[in-house]
């Protein structure tokens, strides 16, 4: 798969990480507009301190993207970010663009300094293996537990133009929602103002990243970068001329979203869970989220159980206002119950659906009319070893 136009990428191997490339680099050729979106935990890492920084200082203009991992340079004071702030500026240096359009980001060990002179070490190879058909090592350089790499594309028209999204992502732990121990890249050729794409960013991540849990818990160093080239041509998209880009980027950030929860550690199942018929949002997604953070219903979904008991019994402590009388549950095609009451199934049916990859679960609290869905994975024996050892 090609980037789009107007962009070049790479991966190589800096020596963070043993026997693998570690390092990412992506360069829009004559700069691109963008937006962001990062962590909200409180311990964010110097990489996100800083690129968060440059957009402001920049007014959302980005040369280039610097991405390591094996290291997440978080909770390592001053001397953190003097570290992020080297690599940033040797890349400016031999891109020859202001410091503040490189945008850098770290994923890997917390608490552990960026040996950055490794990265900058790397940085001239990383430029001499620019090309626009580098996706592939550059999502691979970026992975740390993951399974492999996670890339998605979509097309819209604008103006009577074909313009492409392609984005990739890494993540499988630490993954729940207000963003994950993920980070996500996304590029378009489209032509599109910063303030535009924050507001078609902000969106789509609500629609996806945000609604997707592996294990409850969340990152230092999450973020995901939007990046408009501009080749395409053409006026500028607008709230009012750009809903086809809009569909597109939400179905691209989707699409990664569900790599994700799929490739969660130890993962062999993704449930995709939707509340209907709740009193208003909030109590749609206090109830959603209830089912899809539970560690019973999650152990049951790698067991392939469809123990429909756990489901409701973690929706009736969620906070969320129904009466029990009216509640319904469905698996797939299977009724399991019905207003309050258990559902004429066959156990078989039922356990069809759970032993399927992605197991489709909609619980309709009959109350009212708001919605809400997340998706979630299995919690397996892997999942222990994997986290068990990980710094070593």
């Amino acid at each position: 798969m090609k980037l789009p136009k107007g962009f070049l990428a790479s991966g190589v191997r800096a020596g963070i990480r043993k026997n693998r490339p570690d390092v990412t680099l992506l360069v829009a050729a004559k700069g691109a507009n963008a937006a962001a979106v990062f962590t909200k935990n409180r311990f964010t890492a110097a990489p996100v301190v800083l690129s968060r920084a440059g957009l402001r200082r920049s007014r959302g203009r980005v040369r280039a993207v610097v991405v390591n991992a094996g290291c997440a340079n978080a909770v390592t004071g001053p001397e953190g970010m003097a570290a992020a702030r080297r690599v940033r500026n040797r890349a400016a240096e031999l891109l020859s663009c202001p410091p503040e359009e490189v945008f850098v980001a770290s994923t890997g060990v917390i608490g552990v300094v960026l040996p950055d002179e490794r990265i900058r070490a790397a940085l001239p190879d990383a430029v001499r293996r620019l090309s626009a058909s580098g996706l592939a090592a550059a999502s691979r350089a970026i992975l740390t537990t993951d399974v492999g790499p996670k890339v998605a594309q979509a097309s819209f028209r604008a103006g009577g133009r074909r313009g492409r999204i392609v984005g990739f992502a890494k993540g499988a732990g630490m993954i729940h929602p207000d963003m994950a121990t993920m980070l996500a890249f996304v590029m378009t050729d489209a032509v599109a103002g910063p303030g535009f794409l924050k507001k078609a960013l902000t969106g789509a991540v609500a629609r996806s990243f945000n609604a997707v849990s592996v294990d409850g818990d969340t990152s230092t160093n999450d973020a995901v970068l939007l990046m408009a080239s501009g080749t395409l041509g053409g006026a500028p998209l607008t709230a009012a001329k750009g809903a086809g880009f809009v569909r597109a980027l939400t179905d691209v950030c989707r699409e990664l979203a569900w790599l994700i929860v799929r490739d969660g550690e130890g993962a062999t199942r993704v449930m995709e869970v939707t509340v209907t018929g709740a009193r208003n949002q909030r109590d749609a997604e206090a109830a959603v989220h209830a089912v899809a953070t539970s560690p019973l219903v999650k152990t049951a979904l790698h067991g392939g159980d469809p123990n429909w008991g756990r489901i409701l019994a973690a929706v009736g402590r969620s906070g969320a206002r129904f009466s029990e009388r009216r509640v319904s549950l469905t698996a797939g095609d299977v009724a399991l119950v019905t207003e309050g009451r258990i559902a004429p199934y066959r156990e078989k049916d039922a356990a069809r659906v759970f032993s399927k990859e992605r197991v489709p679960v909609r619980i309709d609290l009959g109350a009212g009319r708001a919605s809400a869905t997340k998706l979630s994975c299995d919690l397996g024996h892997d999942y222990v070893s994997l986290n068990a050892d990980y710094r070593s």
